[in-house]
């Protein structure tokens, strides 16, 4: 099957998309926006008819937003339109115009980390910000802003189609619905657990088998006061109560209820929650309920051809600590950029390859993350030993602050063999000296160039880079000792310079993430007084 991706088409011909994506939750819907940003045509396609269920106005659609994707929204200017967090596990109400925090700041294995036992000069180079290091959020109104935002771009989204088959040939991809068929240029599966694109697509899917099947459910309790607070661990399972009116049971049964999906009734999930509990907790009434495991697994490339794949579709885990929502969101960053400057012709060569080597390693820590904490939650007595040793290391100050860290996403970097330690990492929040955030400066999805030190030699390398890279100099409030930064699209430090800047250094670096095209549009320059 030959694709036309040229011609424009005619009246009785569908458009040519410049990128299908397969899913509209928040990683696709987020992917779009990226895309669309960049000017990039975008249908979105998304076999759900409505755009919400129930599920995700209750606490099961209740997520955490990390560092990485809290600090994405807020460079987007996405942050400010969300109303967050409206829910939280604490119990402790904020102070007027403060957002509420998860419980302790999140957890491992539900053990709190203790604010309290952190040691910020671990993370030297993270400025104080507008933005929390975690915040709760609704599924439900991050996909509504995200929706907002993508419509307004121009992107296409259409409801109650399902991709039943795919083909791909060397100029682009055909989709088909049970009703219509639609071509684009790119294929993206942004669309589950169970993503028809990676199935379709040949990706090999590996890992690991689940060893629980989880519940959340709401129901009304008779006897409440007969479960006892907080996260309990029996030698059956675990349970426990985040709000009044929610249970969350954990059945060590290999996944077999969740892959059997039997319908889940009351009294099954009042048999459960005794035999786990211990008690002869009542259930008057079951009004939702969802089922989840701990199987773990990734593909092995986030690539083949014109397919590619983000978020569940890419990877599977565990939803505890609530990483699988914030991965997705960093995969639709990592890839928006490098996707777009490849439809545009503006990509180095290797440019799109780099996000399956920058991604992947992220996924697989991630994985890694949430099989350690299955294995200290298991009911015997080898992993209540080990979740012992884990208690006593998080009440350290090293051992809170390197769980902090990788649970709010602090810590996460990608290997861009840079000489200079910040590079990989998300950029400070420099604040310039006209009070001009870092956050404000990436809003447009550019790449940009911050010259404390108003280096001429910079100024006229930065030229080379046309459009696709702004460069402003300036002071900062806060320089951290650096003399100049380079910051790529998605806001990821890719060099960086302490003293004297090496203008031969830069140019070989920028290189490798923008093309040179001092012919087209001068870059931005802006000098700050």
């Amino acid at each position: 099957m030959e694709t036309i991706v040229d011609r424009a088409p005619s009246a009785h011909q569908s458009p040519v998309y410049d990128v299908i994506i397969a899913g509209a939750g928040p990683v696709g819907l987020f992917l779009a926006c990226e895309l669309a940003l960049a000017k990039c045509s975008v249908l979105l396609l998304e076999k759900a008819e409505h755009a919400q269920s129930p599920l995700k106005r209750l606490p099961f659609g209740v997520r955490g937003l990390n560092a990485p994707s809290i600090e994405a929204l807020y460079r987007r200017g996405l942050l400010q339109e969300l109303e967050v967090p409206k829910l939280s596990f604490s119990p402790a109400a904020p102070a007027p115009g403060q957002r509420k925090q998860p419980q302790g700041g999140g957890h491992f294995a539900g053990i709190q980390i203790q604010p309290d036992k952190l040691d910020p000069a671990q993370w030297p180079y993270r400025l104080p910000s507008p933005t929390d290091n975690q915040i709760l959020t609704e599924l439900a109104e991050l996909e509504t802003v995200l929706a907002r935002r993508a419509e307004a771009l121009g992107v296409v989204i259409r409801r109650g189609l399902a991709i039943t088959a795919l083909q791909q040939t060397h100029e682009g991809v055909t989709v088909q619905t049970e009703t219509q068929s639609f071509t684009g240029k790119w294929l993206v599966g942004c669309d589950g657990s169970r993503s028809v694109v990676r199935k379709a697509g040949g990706f090999e899917f590996v890992g690991t088998e689940p060893e629980f099947t989880g519940y959340t459910a709401l129901v009304d309790l008779a006897d409440p006061e007969k479960l006892k607070p907080g996260r309990n661990v029996t030698p059956t399972g675990m349970y426990m109560q985040p709000q009044p009116g929610y249970l969350i049971l954990q059945d060590f049964d290999g996944g077999a209820a969740h892959q059997a999906q039997k319908p889940i009734t009351a009294q099954y999930v009042q048999a459960l929650a005794r035999r786990i509990s211990g008690t002869d907790v009542t259930i008057k009434a079951l009004h939702l309920a969802t089922t989840w495991t701990d199987r773990a697994r990734q593909a092995t490339t986030y690539r083949h051809g014109r397919l590619l794949l983000a978020g569940d579709a890419a990877h599977i885990h565990s939803p505890l600590g609530g990483q699988g929502l914030n991965l997705g969101l960093g995969d639709a960053l990592n890839l928006g950029w490098k996707l777009a400057a490849t439809i545009q012709g503006q990509a180095p060569d290797g440019l799109l390859d780099s996000y399956t080597s920058e991604r992947h390693p992220v996924g697989a820590r991630v994985l890694d993350w949430s099989r350690a904490q299955v294995a200290i939650m298991r009911p015997d007595s080898s992993a209540r030993a080990l979740h012992a040793i884990i208690r006593d290391l998080m009440d350290t100050r090293d051992g809170a602050t390197y769980v902090a860290g990788r649970v709010w996403g602090i810590t996460t970097h990608y290997n861009l063999g840079g000489r200079h330690a910040l590079v990989g990492h998300s950029a400070p929040n420099f604040e310039l000296e006209n009070g001009l955030m870092l956050g404000e400066l990436l809003r447009d999805g550019k790449g940009v160039l911050l010259d404390f030190a108003q280096n001429t030699s910079l100024k006229v390398a930065a030229s080379d880079y046309g459009n696709r890279l702004n460069y402003v100099a300036s002071h900062a409030q806060a320089q951290l000792g650096l003399s100049a930064v380079l910051i790529r699209p998605d806001g990821v430090v890719a060099w960086a310079a302490d003293h004297d800047p090496d203008s031969r250094e830069f140019q070989e670096t920028a290189a490798r993430w923008f093309v040179h095209t001092p012919a087209l549009q001068p870059a931005r320059q802006t000098a700050l007084p």
